[in-house]
């Protein structure tokens, strides 16, 4: 953990992805800044894990706290699925983000999971996924468009560890056609969108370990999220 009186290191897992920018237009290590501010603002040093190479483990043990950053679908064969004509995954993403996860779970550093995070946390403790996930609500309210986040308010379990940070409901941004399907065992489904999708679990125990289905990051005046990870980071 971080030494006394040092801010925490908040690893947080990148895309890898081709990007342009100025003059170039090539394969890229990445990440929306919002990650980055919201764990400065919450008062962590942001240091960004690509998922390329086979050192995630030595990565993780460099940190403090882990963000799983949001992205592609998990590949379904990770948990013994044929792939829907609707997902789109990154292979390489999920070998590097499976391993550090993994790695911190290990370690028991605090894991804060967004979006396909979460996903990524429910599949690597043996859950499984809904591939597209207007086919089950009939609805796209979850993903409006591309590029448009949903407003979605979620109702949080009374005396879970994530209703103690935000309270027992919350409005978020979404952003997601997948969700998941069958919890992993260990898990505990602690938050809920309308329609009965799960917005939010978490590991019981005294590990910090948070997996929420929205984009925190969207808001960067609303940091409680961050700043729980953040502080429990910095205990020694």
């Amino acid at each position: 953990m971080a030494s006394s009186g040092s801010d925490p290191v908040i690893g947080i897992s990148t895309y890898s992805e081709r990007a342009a920018w100025g003059v170039w237009d090539t394969e890229a290590a990445l990440l929306p800044r919002t990650y980055v501010d919201c764990v400065v603002k919450a008062g962590g040093v942001p240091v960004l894990l690509p998922p390329v190479g086979e050192g995630h483990q030595r990565a993780v043990a460099a940190v403090d706290g882990l963000v799983l950053a949001g992205g592609a679908d998990v590949d379904p064969g990770n948990y013994g699925a044929t792939a829907h004509p609707a997902t789109v995954s990154r292979p390489e993403r999920d070998a590097a983000e499976l391993a550090m996860l993994r790695a911190a779970l290990a370690r028991g550093i605090p894991v804060l999971a967004v979006c396909r995070g979460m996903q990524v946390l429910n599949v690597a403790l043996g859950g499984t996924l809904t591939q597209h996930l207007p086919e089950r609500t009939g609805t796209s309210d979850h993903q409006p468009a591309p590029g448009v986040y949903g407003g979605t308010v979620v109702s949080l379990e009374p005396g879970s560890r994530i209703a103690g940070i935000l309270g027992e409901e919350t409005k978020c941004h979404c952003y997601h056609h997948q969700a998941v399907d069958a919890l992993a065992p260990g898990l505990r489904a602690v938050g809920w969108a309308g329609d009965g999708t799960v917005e939010a679990v978490e590991l019981p125990g005294e590990s910090f370990v948070i997996g929420v289905q929205w984009h925190p990051e969207q808001d960067v005046n609303e940091l409680r999220l961050f700043a729980a990870l953040v502080r429990e980071a910095a205990k020694e």
